[in-house]
């Protein structure tokens, strides 16, 4: 097998490992909050993240971004893509939100997406016809689902005006700074980019760590969760969004984050048995259907 064969079969497989790796995320914070607060396991993630990409930088002699504006790009996507996003979903899920739910609250970013998009215009701004009813079904599929967790939500997996708040604030960070990174990120080497934007979510992080009372109780399962975030998400997850938002057009890139869901709540269910209802599969088949009608190549004559 040719490097050009093995390389293109990466890209192509890059986008469901990336959804595969997403999805952990959201199950991450259901082992890690019950033995931390959210602010402060962020911050040590960042900092052993950074302890991380350092040495990797160095040894493999990576370039750092060039001047000064390039930084400032970097720091602000970083405080919306790790600050403002992780934060948000994980002081959700410490106020009571479950995993699948606060998965499908962000998953609504494509519609964001799609509508900023077509605003702006441009070679990424028309979104068909087809794309608007899948970003449309996606959207329905949320409200369906999270309307039946205002109602019926039990004790680690319910819906209030608190925690929602929260996924919501996650949600536009994530949307706002994919949009960013997008508009303003020039390519550059995937680790050093990283650790500028953990360095920013670092900074805004920890001032916020230091004002939480409760303090971080280690045992395995928080161990397990920090390793995991560390190594699969940041390392892992953080890295492959960067290179397939700086590879694909946006819109496309974001709509998978509406597979995220159905893989987040297939595993809730079998580790926290969150309750995967009639209306909770309606839902996400509603997303998997949008999904599909978004990223689907338009037909050629």
């Amino acid at each position: 097998m040719s490097a050009e064969v093995r390389d293109n079969g990466w890209l192509r497989a890059m986008p469901w490992v990336f959804v595969l790796i997403w999805s952990t995320g959201f199950i991450v914070a259901r082992f890690g909050m019950p033995h931390a607060p959210p602010m402060s396991f962020l911050a040590v993630r960042y900092a052993l993240s950074i302890l991380c990409f350092l040495p990797w930088i160095w040894v493999a002699g990576v370039k750092w971004p060039v001047n000064r504006t390039q930084w400032l790009h970097l720091s602000v996507t970083g405080v919306l893509m790790h600050a403002g996003y992780l934060g948000g979903v994980w002081a959700a899920v410490k106020a009571g939100m479950g995993s699948g739910l606060s998965a499908l609250i962000v998953g609504i970013q494509p519609v964001l997406t799609a509508i900023w998009l077509s605003a702006m215009g441009g070679a990424e701004g028309h979104v068909s016809r087809r794309q608007w009813a899948g970003l449309l079904l996606g959207f329905a599929g949320l409200v369906l689902v999270v309307s039946r967790k205002f109602e019926h939500g039990g004790a680690g997996d319910h819906a209030d005006w608190l925690n929602l708040s929260l996924a919501v604030l996650a949600l536009f960070s994530i949307t706002v700074g994919t949009l960013y990174q997008k508009r303003y990120v020039k390519a550059c080497d995937v680790r050093s980019a990283n650790t500028v934007q953990l360095l920013a979510a670092l900074v805004v992080t920890l001032p916020l760590a230091l004002l939480e009372v409760e303090s971080m109780r280690w045992n395995g399962e928080l161990v397990g969760a920090m390793a995991w975030s560390v190594l699969g998400l940041t390392l892992g997850g953080s890295s492959l969004l960067y290179l397939l938002i700086q590879r694909g057009a946006a819109a496309k890139v974001t709509s998978l984050m509406y597979l995220v869901p159905p893989c987040t709540a297939l595993i809730a269910w079998l580790l926290f048995d969150e309750p995967v209802t009639v209306f909770t599969v309606a839902g996400i088949a509603l997303t998997a259907l949008g999904v599909s009608l978004v990223i689907r190549p338009p037909k050629t004559v």
